[in-house]
């Protein structure tokens, strides 16, 4: 079988058979593959402990008829190891893994710039640099825009007029003006479109000078906008979201 080698960050894995496992990895140069590692839940095996979520490896692979085969794994940075034991840090990996799962759909189409964005979303997020959830609002945001459903937090979404408007409605793709607001849509405070536009392009000290009452309510939007293009992600039920499974988001309901 021909080989191959690329990193990847591995998203999940599930058990196959009595010793194997089938580990489903987003490469920097070959997209999203599963492939399965053979006899790494066995006590001897010598690097199954490196192809756990969240890990960050150089891989060599076997071309397979359906899964491709891992040959060799060397670590090039065990992210769990910082998000595991806590529980904000792991409710949100498990978020970005989800996230990332669901928005490379195609197998062994390149997705480098998610595998970018996803490293390092991982690493600051093990390392506690900046707070859980500001980190994963902002990769929540870059990586549907990556995958083209940015949002627009100046001009209107639908119309193109110029900002600042007052509504946002996750449906019209973000800041909507008076003409064009469809029922139901939010009414942030500037403060809030302030962050999220913040949180889009990177831009961490404008971020990091927010207080919690606007952070708490960039959550909500950016969860709405999320839920909207990517329907429920399972994980985000473990968040503390400033709003209940129950409540409804503003501007998920369908647009007229």
């Amino acid at each position: 079988m021909p080989l191959y080698r690329d990193e990847a960050i591995v998203l999940r894995t599930q058990k196959l058979g009595e010793a194997d496992r089938i580990a489903t990895l987003l490469t920097r140069q070959h997209g999203k593959i599963r492939a399965v590692a053979k006899g790494v839940r066995r006590t001897s095996s010598r690097w199954g402990a490196r192809l756990e979520p969240f890990s960050h490896v150089d891989l060599q692979l076997a071309t397979g008829r359906t899964l491709d085969v891992v040959t060799q794994a060397v670590s090039i940075a065990s992210y769990g190891q910082g998000i595991v034991d806590d529980y904000a840090r792991y409710t949100t990996g498990t978020v970005l893994l989800e996230t990332v799962d669901r928005l490379v759909v195609e197998e062994k189409e390149p997705a480098t710039q998610q595998h970018l964005l996803l490293a390092g979303a991982l690493r600051v997020l093990s390392s506690g640099e900046r707070e859980p959830g500001l980190i994963l609002d902002s990769f929540l945001l870059r990586s549907l825009a990556i995958s083209g459903y940015a949002p627009s937090f100046g001009d209107c979404a639908k119309c193109g007029e110029p900002g600042p408007h007052r509504a946002f409605n996750p449906a019209a793709g973000g800041m909507v003006c008076s003409a064009c607001r469809p029922p139901a849509s939010a009414m942030p405070a500037p403060a809030t479109i302030t962050l999220l536009a913040a949180l889009l392009t990177g831009d961490w000290p404008t971020a990091e000078r927010t207080d919690p009452k606007t952070r708490r309510e960039a959550d909500t939007l950016v969860a709405a906008f999320a839920a909207w293009h990517l329907d429920r992600l399972r994980s985000l039920r473990h968040l503390d979201l400033s709003v209940t499974p129950a409540t409804p988001l503003p501007g998920t309901e369908a647009v007229n």
